[in-house]
C-alpha cells in the first residue's frame, strides 16, 4: 500500500510541475504575416518564430506595454517597468520589452525573418511579464540606442508600427498564478512519507 501512495504522489507532482508555459503572438497588417512563441526555459524565455512580408534588412522588434491592436499606435510604449532608457537585448540597461531586430532574408517578397533565441529579461510570469501586451514590428532598424538621434533612447529610432500582435496564452489551458499549482518539495514528501509510515503502524 505505502508504495501505491508513493507512486501516486510522485506521478501528480510531475505532472503539475512540469508543465511548460508558452505564450503565442500572431503578428498581422494588410502585407505582413507572421508567429511568434513563447516558451519558458530555465534560462529565460526562448523567442521563436518567423515573419512575412518585408524587403532583406532588420526591422525594429519589440514588447509594448498595453495590448489593444485595434492600431497599433494604441498599444502604448516599450514596455519599460523599470523607466530606463532603451538599449539592445543583450545590454544590462534596456527595456523589459527591448527585443533589438528581426533580420529579414531573402529576395523581394520571398524574404522571412526566422528567429529563435533566449531572452533573460522577458518572462510569462511575474513582474516582468509579457503576457497581454503587445508585440510590435516597426518600419525601420533599431539602432539600439548608439547613435545621437533624439529617438535613440526611447525608440531606437524605429520608424512607424508595421505590425502587431497580442500575446496571449498557447498553453497550458489551466491557471497560471502559481497559488493554483501544487508543488512537492522535498520537505513536504518526507513529511507525507513520515505520515503514512506512521499510519502503517
Amino acid at each position: 500500500m505505502f508504495w501505491y501512495i508513493f507512486v501516486a504522489i510522485v506521478a501528480t507532482a510531475s505532472a503539475q510541475t512540469d508543465e511548460t508555459y508558452r505564450a503565442i503572438a500572431y503578428l498581422r497588417s494588410e502585407t505582413i504575416t507572421g508567429n511568434v512563441t513563447f516558451t519558458e526555459t530555465e534560462d529565460g524565455v526562448r523567442v521563436q518564430g518567423w515573419i512575412h512580408g518585408l524587403d532583406a534588412g532588420n526591422y525594429g522588434f519589440h514588447v509594448h506595454e498595453l495590448g489593444d491592436i485595434g492600431d497599433c499606435l494604441a498599444t502604448g510604449a516599450h514596455y519599460n517597468p523599470d523607466d530606463v532608457t532603451h538599449g539592445a537585448r543583450d545590454n544590462e540597461v534596456r527595456h523589459v520589452g527591448d527585443l533589438g531586430n528581426v533580420r529579414f532574408e531573402g529576395e523581394g517578397v520571398e524574404a522571412v525573418a526566422i528567429f529563435d533565441y533566449v531572452d533573460s529579461v522577458i518572462a510569462l510570469r511575474g513582474r516582468n511579464s509579457i503576457l497581454g501586451r503587445s508585440l510590435v514590428l516597426h518600419e525601420r532598424e533599431d539602432d539600439l540606442g548608439l547613435t545621437s538621434h533624439e529617438d535613440s533612447l526611447t525608440t531606437g529610432n524605429a520608424g512607424a508600427r508595421v505590425a502587431c500582435g497580442v500575446i496571449g496564452i498557447l498553453a497550458p489551458n489551466g491557471p497560471w498564478n502559481s497559488a493554483a499549482r501544487f508543488v512537492l518539495t522535498k520537505s513536504s514528501l518526507i513529511l507525507i512519507l513520515s505520515n503514512v509510515l506512521a499510519n502503517r503502524n
